[in-house]
């Protein structure tokens, strides 16, 4: 992408350049809240799995209707009927696809050839159309980073919009995550907390674990960010029974909700969220549909937080400072590195869908005033061309 030397200068403008720059520099929409959705059920109550009817019917119920923005169908750790599972998603996807067109579809997978992977792969080869990413169990930990490779030859036979999201769930694979990170298929990693610290013989807890592994994170966030890829959060394995209402979106009424009616389960959740946010991750993983929408805030900026970004925006412009320069703001004295976070947040929101077209086109007008070197600095994750 070349730019004139008139830094202010508007490249582009005989062409759609939202759309340039949504599928060139911006790259795709993120992972976000990703919930774990099981194919086939144990149910406590008759002490037996589902069949195949019972699953179909409480996937069109709750699968189809989600909020979350990927669903994640589990055929590794957390499947015990895998054979049933496949069958079920080979029945059930295309509806799921037809109905929600929104939803991200996210298959883990089990490790790299062994016989259920292999019985995976058949799946993915039947469902190509319908699946988004595959999710790579144990990455790395027996072949090494040619797992990814060989994975990501074998989905570009199939479909090229599949993605990879390789799990580093043991030190083996953290030692290697720049050479996971490496293919174009590759666009955001997940950090398995549980089997991770297992391996390190770390004894996390629900509580706070993102304090427990906080080392290990930053080091995989490290090389993502020189790599240009995303990271999703752990897991959250906590259970409440009360989930907050859509309607609060701004920070101060989320902490009123959790102070009046929120479970420590959810206080617990929300501040993992928070803090995982305040990190730069792409995505969280939940096990429970009642945390969607509170991860969802969290990860989320509000329309508050947008309104001010845009103005600190506009006023840096009007200034001529964006590039180069500072301002006063509301008490506070603002620089480019200033300036470029703000940009981050209405890019963030953008990536999580939450951005209406009057600010999208408004973020696309900032970017237009910038040099790719300095878009890349704020925004690592698509590709310069």
């Amino acid at each position: 992408m070349e730019y004139p030397n008139n830094q202010y200068a508007e490249p582009y403008a005989d062409v759609d350049f939202c759309r340039v720059f949504n599928s060139s520099v911006l790259g795709d929409f993120w992972p976000g809240i990703q919930l774990y959705y099981p194919p086939v059920k144990y149910a406590p109550s008759l002490g037996i799995y589902e069949d195949l009817e019972a699953a179909s019917s409480r996937m069109k119920k709750h699968a189809y209707e989600t909020h979350a923005h990927t669903l994640i169908f589990d055929l590794e750790d957390g499947c015990r009927q895998k054979e049933m599972s496949r069958t079920l998603l080979r029945q059930e996807l295309h509806g799921l696809r037809q109905h929600n067109k929104n939803v991200t579809i996210a298959v883990r997978v089990n490790p790299f050839r062994t016989y259920e992977y292999e019985q995976d792969m058949d799946l993915v080869r039947d469902m190509g159309d319908c699946i988004d990413v595959v999710m790579l169990a144990k990455a790395g930990e027996a072949y090494g980073a040619p797992e990814v490779r060989d994975l990501s030859n074998l989905l570009v036979s199939i479909n090229d919009k599949i993605t990879i999201q390789p799990i580093i769930e043991h030190p083996k694979s953290l030692k290697i995550a720049p050479e996971l990170m490496q293919y174009n298929t590759v666009k955001h990693v997940v950090f398995g907390i549980h089997d991770f610290s297992k391996a390190m013989g770390i004894h996390i807890t629900p509580e706070h674990w993102t304090e427990e592994l906080k080392h290990f994170l930053y080091q995989i966030m490290f090389e993502a960010r020189i790599a240009g890829k995303g990271v999703i959060g752990g897991v959250e394995t906590l259970i409440g029974s009360s989930s907050m209402p859509e309607k609060f979106v701004e920070p101060n009424d989320v902490r009123r909700w959790l102070d009046l009616h929120g479970e420590d389960e959810s206080r617990i959740v929300y501040k993992h969220a928070c803090e995982e946010t305040a990190m730069g991750l792409t995505g969280k993983q939940v096990i429970h549909p009642g945390h969607i929408h509170l991860c969802k805030v969290a990860y989320t900026p509000s329309p508050t937080e947008i309104n001010q970004k845009i103005s600190i925006l506009k006023a840096a412009i009007e200034a001529d400072a964006l590039l180069g320069g500072a301002i006063k703001f509301e008490g506070e004295m603002l620089d480019p590195p200033m300036f470029g976070k703000a940009l981050q947040t209405l890019l963030r929101a953008n990536a999580l869908r939450a951005l209406d077209d009057d600010d999208r086109s408004f973020a696309m007008k900032v970017l237009r005033l910038m040099p790719a070197q300095v878009i890349r600095e704020n925004w690592p994750y698509g590709a310069i061309l």
